[in-house]
């Protein structure tokens, strides 16, 4: 029952991130494209109220004029419209999900045993959990410094661009040696749709409040904080391809589980912010496709890095060789013990195998996967073992195999469930 209660919840949770996603992302888009749309005013009373563009559009049957002003309006109407909630109500949903997928179960979704860093890989749960929440805080804390520190007054951001980027390179790196390959691209994404949300929370919002009460006060806004505020919402722009590439990439093994997995991830990142440049100068009315081209670049050059090698496409050979001759995982004297000492028998091993290798394995027989799902090899006794507890509880709970698709039978979800540990 816990485990339906908690899917439950992940599926609710999942269904409102994923809404509050799409209305966030899509009034940012939005304002981007209005805010590049803007044409001088050609209206002379316009002009004189201090109109500094306008737009005309025609959509669902109406016309629309939108006009922004250089500072502030003559006067400020009854009520404005404020966007904030969206970004809140997403992170907030994101970060709930993040607790109950990952910080419920770190041994299973978190720690990367594989690490070059010894402590990294040694970490246990709860480590691990205080280690992500580091992590997420101190992407936020380093990007906002930069941004203090390198163009407090927008006068250096290209600068600021290009430092950003290395950052963003950095986490991607960092991410794939203190978390297993899911995690870490999960986390990257993450570390920047904190610093968006965060933007809003600490920077555009406030800088908006001062503005509308100094208008209040009848004293004149601080146009810094206007610049201040943009500054950060052109950031956020750039950001939002990459993450929501970034929050999907849990379901492609192929990336997260090489050795180059932050390089696959950063190409991927710049790929999405270079493809948003394209957009962002074409509302402005310059259709330049070089930034397109170069978007593909990045994605073919991703392509390539990404692909199976010729050793291990020879290695997946005799692989396929060898399960034509011998089952994929083996139980017996010299092979029944895992590291923690825990017993792995013949019957277990032999379900494992017909119900659950044919996808979890280094060279998966199931052609919609070139890599294990979520990295898990089902093909290695002590794979097996040290995920015990959650192969037991997917499969009594009917979870897995996916579809049932290899036909596990009740006797065999039996005999999973009552695997002594």
């Amino acid at each position: 029952m816990e485990t339906y209660i908690l899917d439950f919840v992940n599926f609710m949770l999942r269904w409102l991130h994923v809404i509050a996603a799409i209305a966030w992302i899509g009034e940012s888009i939005y304002f981007v494209m209005l805010d590049n749309s803007l044409r001088p005013p050609q209206d002379e009373s316009c002009k004189s109220k201090g109109v500094f563009g306008e737009m005309w559009a025609v959509h669902g049957g109406g016309f629309y004029h939108n006009q922004k002003y250089a500072t502030s309006p003559p006067a400020l109407p009854a009520s404005l419209h404020w966007s904030f909630w969206k970004s809140y109500a997403t992170w907030l949903s994101g970060f709930s999900l993040f607790v109950i997928l990952y910080m419920v179960n770190p041994d299973f979704y978190l720690v990367n045993p594989g690490s070059r860093w010894q402590w990294a890989a040694g970490l246990s749960g709860w480590q691990a959990n205080v280690v992500a929440l580091l992590f997420l805080a101190s992407g936020w804390i380093v990007y906002n410094e930069l941004c203090k520190r390198i163009s407090p007054n927008m006068e250096r951001d290209g600068i600021l661009s290009v430092a950003v980027g290395a950052l963003i390179v950095a986490i991607a790196y960092l991410s794939t040696q203190l978390f297993a390959g899911r995690a870490a691209f999960l986390l990257t994404g993450a570390v920047m749709a904190t610093a968006m949300s965060a933007n809003v929370f600490f920077w555009i919002i406030p800088g908006q409040r001062r503005m509308v009460n100094a208008m209040k006060s009848g004293e004149a806004p601080n146009p810094i904080d206007g610049k201040r505020g943009k500054q950060r919402s052109v950031h956020n722009t750039y950001f939002t391809l990459p993450v929501v590439l970034l929050m999907i990439s849990n379901h492609y093994a192929f990336a997260y589980t090489q050795a180059q997995a932050w390089l696959v991830m950063s190409l991927l990142i710049f790929a999405g912010a270079i493809i948003r440049q394209f957009f962002v100068l074409m509302h402005a009315g310059k259709t330049q496709p070089a930034y397109l081209l170069a978007g593909g670049v990045l994605i073919l050059l991703t392509f390539w890095v990404a692909a199976p090698t010729q050793e291990s496409q020879a290695e997946t050979a005799q692989a396929e060789t060898a399960q034509l001759q011998a089952p994929r995982v083996k139980a017996g004297p010299s092979a029944s013990t895992g590291a923690a000492g825990t017993p792995l028998s013949a019957k277990v091993a032999s379900i494992i195998d017909k119900r659950c290798a044919g996808c979890h394995s280094t060279h998966p027989e199931n052609p919609a996967f070139s890599a294990p799902p979520a990295g898990l090899r089902f093909d290695a006794v002590d794979q097996i073992i040290s995920h015990q507890a959650k192969i037991k509880e997917v499969v009594a709970n009917r979870y897995m195999p996916l579809g049932n698709v290899t036909k596990m039978t009740e006797k065999e979800r039996k005999t999973i469930k009552s695997w002594s540990k």
